[in-house]
């Protein structure tokens, strides 16, 4: 069947067979099929959905394109962390040296910036030097001597993947269920792990703007792992505001060193704990999930995270001084105070826009072939339910482009909304939902 069956197919809401969705992830890998067609693919699957079966039949399609890595030779559990993306999202790179600092094997595949989203790969890259594309030998030889690597997909994991994930990401094909669930699991099902966290996101500032479709977005990736051998949880965590104060490659990379020298926002530190000690609690038996969290709250004030992640980069071969002295960073040209134009208290800011704010100044990408900007983002000086007067800064603008800070000032004013009362807060952690199903945190 020709391709341009399929996107008919799949137009008139049928279900693709496991032959045409492998024939034509295979035909589109090896350049045999042009990208106008498949963003018409992707656009009828985002608008007309695929089931539980074409979904697994996608991502195995996808993890089937390049090789499964064999990391047997490795000693210990590995595991891994993935996060369906967010505002000022940057607990991976705190996580992730974490983790290896307790003894959690770490073999960590991230993703670009996707859509108003940052990316791990592109905040790793804003330190000077720091290769993330590791040829695999490397990637393994990392992980027996330090416990943790953090690389992108190289041409042999999952090549399916990575020029589709480009795709959605200009083509406005991002927010669906079918086409996440397989990009996450094709690549972690094809890196060698035992264990998989996930955090799933919530709200505005997340691709699952309910927690309806969270919860769906959740129970495909748990289902999918688990048939696939791997132990999964997934934990839902609110997006209805930024993570932590910075949004932006090297801001965010800054406000992690804090965080792995025991410094740092509170939202941060609190999410980079839950998620890494449930990392440890696959990795060691008899513990519980508050002695884990403890360790991990411990090796964040001892040091010990903090030297794990200077061997890191170092083994990526990336600036540590720059790492050890992060004042010496280059700074963006232009900076713009936003500041609130009425007294009152924080009622809720728009993660969406704020997200899109980052890509118009440079933070992000509007093409595939847009560089970023590492010194552009946004600091977040007033968050939800914060006190706030006339007159004081909501935010401030870094970026390079001059032309644009009036127009990213009005976007980021407009993402802000205030009230004459405190509003009521949304807890930080919503669910955690494995095989045996949801459990509600208070």
């Amino acid at each position: 069947m020709s391709v341009y069956e399929i996107i008919l197919k799949k137009r008139n809401k049928q279900t693709l067979s496991p032959e045409e969705i492998r024939s034509v992830v295979r035909e589109y890998t090896e350049g045999h099929i042009p990208d106008y067609q498949m963003s018409a693919l992707l656009m009828a699957i985002f608008f007309n959905g695929m089931n539980f079966e074409e979904t697994t039949q996608l991502t195995l399609a996808m993890r089937d394109s390049g090789v499964v890595v064999d990391l047997s030779s490795v000693p210990g559990v590995k595991v891994d962390k993935h996060s369906t993306g967010g505002v000022g999202d940057k607990i991976s790179l705190m996580l992730a040296p974490l983790a290896a600092s307790l003894g959690v094997v770490v073999p960590m595949i991230s993703g670009r910036g996707l859509g108003h989203t940052g990316g791990t790969l592109d905040k790793l890259e804003s330190i000077p030097g720091f290769k993330v594309d590791l040829p695999i030998e490397r990637f393994i030889a990392t992980l027996k001597k330090i416990g943790v690597c953090m690389i992108g997909q190289t041409g042999e994991i999952a090549p399916a993947d990575k020029k589709l994930y480009a795709l959605r990401d200009v083509t406005g094909t991002v927010e669906s269920i079918p086409l996440i669930s397989a990009s996450i699991m094709s690549k972690k099902l094809a890196e060698g792990i035992d264990a998989l966290v996930l955090d799933v996101k919530v709200g505005s500032g997340a691709f699952m703007k309910t927690y309806e479709q969270a919860v769906d977005l959740a129970q495909h990736l748990v289902a999918i792992g688990e048939g696939a051998g791997k132990s999964v949880v997934a934990v839902l965590t609110d997006m209805n505001q930024p993570l932590g104060n910075a949004v932006g490659n090297w801001l965010e990379m800054k406000e992690s060193i804090d965080v792995l020298q025991g410094r740092g926002p509170k939202d941060i530190i609190d999410l980079t704990v839950t998620l890494t000690a449930f990392m440890v609690l696959f990795s060691r038996k008899n513990i519980s999930y508050e002695a884990a969290c403890e360790l991990c709250r411990q090796n964040l004030n001892n040091g010990r995270a903090f030297e794990k992640f200077i061997e890191m980069v170092d083994a990526h071969s990336g600036d540590v001084s720059v790492v050890k002295n992060p004042d010496t960073y280059p700074v963006a040209r232009f900076a713009r105070e936003v500041q609130s134009t009425s007294d009152g208290y924080i009622q809720s800011i728009d993660s969406f826009e704020i997200g899109l704010t980052g890509i118009l100044i440079g933070a992000g990408r509007q093409t595939k072939e847009d560089p970023i900007d590492y010194t552009a983002g946004i600091i977040i000086h007033k968050k939800t339910g914060d006190p706030v007067r006339r007159g004081e800064a909501l935010a401030t603008i870094y970026t390079n482009k001059e032309t644009i800070l009036e127009e990213a000032a009005r976007r980021v004013l407009g993402a802000y909304k205030t009230a004459d009362f405190q509003p009521a807060m949304q807890p930080l952690v919503l669910a955690t939902l494995d095989k045996h199903g949801i459990k509600t945190w208070k």
